[in-house]
């Protein structure tokens, strides 16, 4: 498990960057933490790193967004939320996207973890008092 902690906003740029570093061969980032502990922010500045050109923001209504990197490449970012039913999820086709090629992030990956491809990274984002992150990152190997 590799842990990071970040005391303020200007730490995310380099956590984001150990991140990838650390598991740049991986495709499926699923991120666990409570509301506001900053798994979109983080998410964002992965996309930024990965030189993703649109605008990425959190598909809380529609579930998913896609983003395109000035390479061309498609990257998927879920947010599970507000999914009723994990029928919701396979009406969604969510194995073309767990299984394929792509870089996927899934927010609220708890609601469907049964779901979640044998291997990925698990992503764990805890707030603390003084008002710093406290990130644990994993490797999934089911």
């Amino acid at each position: 498990m590799t842990k990071y902690t970040l005391k303020s906003l200007n730490d995310i740029p380099k956590t984001a960057r150990q991140i990838l570093s650390d598991f740049k061969d991986e495709k499926i980032f699923a991120l666990f933490g409570k509301m506001g502990s900053g798994k979109t922010t983080l998410i964002k500045e992965i996309c930024r790193q990965l030189k993703v050109v649109d605008n990425v923001t959190s598909p809380t209504f529609s579930v998913v967004n896609e983003y395109r990197t000035e390479n061309d490449e498609i990257l998927y970012h879920f947010d599970f939320y507000r999914i009723e039913s994990v029928e919701e999820v396979f009406d969604l086709g969510y194995e073309d996207y767990f299984y394929g090629d792509n870089i996927c992030f899934a927010e609220w990956p708890e609601l469907i973890e049964d779901l979640l491809p044998e291997n990925y990274v698990k992503i764990e984002i805890k707030e603390a008092e003084n008002g710093a992150r406290h990130i644990s990152c994993s490797k999934v190997n089911r």
